[in-house]
């Protein structure tokens, strides 16, 4: 059988939710992957979820950063597989992908950094603040992440 290689598209999580943020990844380039094997832990501003391989195959590039928030239906991975059902995802630029600006920008950020998820992020902001200039927030999510309770705890300190 011909293989090729896919892009794996970041998945789509109901008309709400047009980005995701990536939490960690399990694979690396080169490594062999089955059909349903957990390619990455990923949030939304709702919930978390393992996100599996759609194929048979080998990660030939990894696009998606831990940290990177990145938008529903843009490239996670490219994997090369024989699987003929996703031809559909054949990768128009199998050589070397570019990072997303998306991607870019929320995985830049310095070692030790706190991870905002989108709910903190929309709830900083209904309230008027800007997440990139609040440094003395509490994170006490999974891998120094800001979660939704830990900006409301902020928020009512304020107040006190």
């Amino acid at each position: 059988m011909e293989s090729f290689i896919i892009d794996v598209p970041v998945p789509s999580m109901g008309a709400t939710v047009s980005e995701l943020n990536v939490i960690v990844i399990k694979v690396s380039p080169g490594d062999r992957v089955t059909k349903g094997q957990r390619l990455a832990d990923l949030e939304s501003d709702k919930s978390a979820f393992e996100f599996e391989s759609p194929c048979d195959g080998v990660v030939r590039a990894m696009i998606g950063k831990p940290g990177a928030t990145m938008a529903s239906g843009e490239p996670f991975c490219q994997i090369e597989t024989s699987d003929s059902t996703l031809r559909h995802l054949e990768s128009k630029s199998a050589a070397k992908p570019a990072v997303s600006a998306a991607a870019t920008s929320a995985g830049a950020k310095p070692a030790g950094a706190a991870i905002w998820t989108p709910r903190a992020t929309k709830l900083a902001q209904e309230a008027g603040l800007d997440p990139a200039k609040i440094t003395d927030i509490e994170a006490t999510g999974p891998g120094n992440r800001v979660s939704g309770d830990d900006v409301q705890r902020y928020l009512a300190q304020r107040k006190a």
